[in-house]
């Protein structure tokens, strides 16, 4: 059977097995060999990674077609109004493609949230609100240019959900192995 691995990726983490500079990446984290990340995160965001080796199962997670559900939770900067959030929903043209419809809203800061290292800029008169974006599709850097077209540049990005798998109970740069759901066995 596929193994699953669900990777709360911490801040300034590469999602690649190998780093040619030096910098942190996820043979630091994930002693587990033969799997492979379903999907990407920068190195500036946070949050769940899934990890494996059956090459189905990956496609199945990581490929825009297959709508698979993913949640982030985008601090932005400023006080997005309805009708911000209402763009987002509907989709924005972000130059070299129109995003799709997704889900948006305010939420309250996330009650146990860990520190970013190294935090947020912080500005003394801006501030900063949080939003959860559902999407079905995953484009390099997507969510940051998103919020940023509507006028609310993020500060900080974490994935919580990909499709049934969350980071319910996952502290940063821990991992674990996680089930394949019966449907896609």
């Amino acid at each position: 059977m596929a193994r699953v691995i669900l990777f709360n990726k911490p801040y300034g983490v590469l999602c690649r097995f190998t780093s040619a500079d030096g910098r942190p990446c996820l043979k630091d984290y994930v002693p587990v060999e033969a799997v492979y990340p379903a999907g990407r995160l920068d190195a500036d965001s946070e949050g769940l990674l899934v990890l494996t080796g059956d090459g189905a199962l990956q496609a199945r997670i990581a490929e825009p077609r297959r709508k698979l559900a993913k949640t982030y939770w985008a601090q932005v900067e400023g006080l997005p109004e309805e009708s911000s959030l209402q763009l987002l929903r509907a989709g924005l043209d972000l130059g070299d493609f129109v995003t799709r419809p997704c889900s948006a809203r305010h939420m309250e800061q996330p009650a146990d949230l860990w520190p970013r290292v190294p935090p947020i800029r912080r500005r003394l008169h801006i501030p900063t609100a949080w939003l959860e974006l559902k999407l079905e599709e995953g484009k390099n850097r997507q969510v940051r240019r998103m919020t940023a077209k509507i006028g609310y540049p993020t500060l900080r990005l974490i994935r919580w959900a990909v499709g049934p798998w969350t980071l319910e109970g996952l502290a940063p740069g821990t991992w674990r192995e996680a089930d394949i759901p019966e449907k896609w066995r």
